[in-house]
């Protein structure tokens, strides 16, 4: 049991590493992080950005080998997401913002991916 525990918390600690690199990557990208790990009764947003009248919901996603990126999303993960930034949305676009969902990947020795508008259903 200590093991799996173990395996969560360096999960826990990729994960949060990840989304600090993610959000690094978008400020010097000209965005405005607005939340991060922001949850909802349908789930959380990792990161939620603004740039130019336009909010970002940021699913990111880790993983020790590059390789392993082509598998780290999927349309359940997607859908989760969609669900909390529906949530979210009067919060953080209260001027009429446009808004969409990204996806960053992280992975060790290699620049963030960042895949935007990744939801068409938002």
């Amino acid at each position: 049991m200590k093991r799996s525990a173990a395996k969560r918390e360096r999960a826990e600690k990729q994960g949060r590493r990840a989304e600090s690199i993610a959000a690094g990557w978008l400020r010097l990208h000209g965005w405005r992080i607005l939340g991060q790990r922001v949850r909802t009764a349908h789930g959380e947003v990792d990161v939620i950005a603004k740039r130019a009248g336009l909010v970002a919901f940021v699913e990111v996603k880790a993983r020790t080998k590059a390789e392993d990126l082509e598998t780290a999303i999927d349309h359940h993960r997607l859908k989760r997401v969609a669900a909390a930034a529906e949530i979210l949305y009067p919060d953080y676009c209260k001027n009429g913002e446009d808004a969409r969902i990204d996806v960053i990947l992280v992975a060790p020795r290699r620049l963030p991916t960042h895949l935007t508008n990744v939801w068409h259903g938002f």
